[in-house]
């Protein structure tokens, strides 16, 4: 399906996109649409024929944990309210722990990068197929930014990609600004990486801005698209022409003239890359073998995860991964599934809950995607419950930081924002009385089984306003 121009739909920017010319079609997060409605906007939109994709980001399909019916179910329902043509997720993880390593779940609040190995190959594979049969339209998948990289890679990402669509028949989502960030961060060729997937399983692309920090690039999608990144955009339109392209902003939204500037750059860079007409040979994918994973090593105990040295530099386009001995697919499955568990859990419990460093990694560079979980997890719950920072004021960040070091996500951003509430007043704060009671009747308002009633919020109200005389 040719998709076109288009751009991130947010709800901060509604009114400019709903305004923007020569928009084709939309993306909007999944996770922050209601099941049965939605909003005017988009229904607005839906009406004069633009094409609106639901993008996924908590399904965590590179987990070792078989993806959670519910979040499925919740996914198809939002692709057939929207009418689309197809739905989008990560190949990431978000949580680990559970019943796999009986130890107490985690949730990284963000995209992870699954290893590019076979064990997580297989599950990845195996966890896909589950979400095509459940989902009522396609599904195509995206590449992640990454702030670090797992030792003993036995793929690129290339060919990690191609062997994902040989196997399940997924789509990709292709994401240059990702490419260009793993070029910073983990030194990865983005034309490499290019030769390699298979560019015509390419469902759309999306561009996005980011900024360099001490030699670190954060894909932060509130700063404009730069240059390097509609050079990557140039190399992958050389070689195909995508169906769609979309530009993402996520948070310090510019006036609409310059997102139009963006999307005007995006228009010139892939008119001026295309190849001249009649020139382009059809497309074809690397010559790649299919190959059945290595028989799995004894699984390690999670204090030690089965992780050593740095990368060794990636393998040249040419070079096929070294095919393996057959082993029955469900003792693969299974051992990989326990394998992958127990990794993935000691990576992110060293993220979010400071235990050590699983060997084989930069303790440093962890010390750097931890300081990011953490600033993500201060400004989303920023964003569900204002009040927060409405009431703790210049004092709300480093408090939050402070309570995020050691204590992990014990479930959505909700949550977390009562967990911190509470947190911070059986601290004894906030050390201002007034902003105490204010924390303590937020808290009392929002921890009961059900939202508040009328009754409560005009209480409620009338506190604030005897408080503020």
């Amino acid at each position: 399906m040719e998709l076109g121009i288009g751009i991130g739909w947010r709800p901060e920017i509604a009114h400019e996109v709903e305004a923007l010319a020569g928009i084709d079609w939309v993306e909007a997060v999944a996770e922050n649409l209601c099941a049965d409605h939605l909003p005017d906007s988009l229904v607005r939109l839906r009406e004069r024929g633009v094409t609106v994709v639901p993008h996924g980001v908590a399904l965590g399909l590179g987990g070792a944990d078989r993806p959670d019916p519910g979040r499925l179910a919740a996914l198809a329902a939002r692709a057939e309210l929207l009418g689309a043509p197809l739905v989008t997720e990560h190949i990431a993880f978000v949580r680990a722990g559970g019943p796999l390593t009986a130890s107490p779940g985690l949730e990284a609040g963000h995209l992870l990068p699954v290893p590019r190995t076979w064990d997580a190959l297989d599950v990845l594979c195996e966890n896909v197929r589950i979400a095509q049969d459940s989902l009522p339209v396609p599904l195509a998948l995206e590449n992640i930014a990454a702030l670090i990289t797992w030792p003993d890679e036995e793929l690129t990402e290339g060919q990690f990609l191609a062997e994902l669509v040989e196997r399940t028949g997924v789509r990709l989502l292709i994401d240059v600004a990702n490419l260009h960030t793993n070029h910073v961060n983990l030194g990865q060729d983005p034309a490499k990486a290019l030769d390699e997937l298979p560019v015509e399983a390419i469902a759309y692309v999306h561009v996005a801005g980011g900024v360099e920090k001490n030699g670190v690039w954060h894909d932060t999608h509130a700063h404009p698209v730069t240059a390097p990144v509609l050079e990557v955009l140039a190399e992958l339109r050389s070689r195909v022409e995508p169906p769609g392209v979309l530009l993402e902003r996520d948070d310090a939204f510019p006036p609409a003239r310059e997102l139009a500037g963006e999307l005007d750059a995006i228009r010139a860079t892939l008119r001026k890359a295309a190849p001249p007409a009649g020139s382009q040979a059809p497309v074809e994918s690397p010559t790649r073998t299919v190959t059945v994973p290595a028989a799995p090593a004894p699984a390690p105990s999670i204090s030690a995860p089965s992780v050593s040295a740095p990368p060794t530099p990636a393998p040249s386009v040419s070079a096929q991964p070294a095919p393996a001995p057959s082993v029955s697919a469900s003792s693969v499955s299974d051992a990989a599934r326990d394998r992958t568990a127990v990794a993935q859990t000691a990576l992110l419990s060293a993220l979010v809950a400071g235990t050590p460093a699983p060997a084989g990694f930069d303790p440093a560079r962890l010390r750097v995607q931890s300081r990011s979980l953490a600033a993500k997890r201060a400004d989303v719950v920023a964003k569900v419950a204002p009040e927060l920072p409405e009431i703790l004021g210049d004092g709300y960040r480093a408090a939050f930081l402070a309570y995020a070091g050691g204590r992990p996500m014990s479930g959505g951003y909700r949550r977390d924002a009562l967990d911190f509430a509470e947190h911070v007043l059986i601290a004894g704060g906030p050390a201002d009385p007034v902003a105490r009671r204010e924390l303590t009747y937020w808290w009392r308002d929002r921890s009961g089984s059900r939202p508040p009633g009328r009754a409560t919020r005009l209480i409620r109200a009338a506190r604030a306003a005897l408080v503020g005389r």
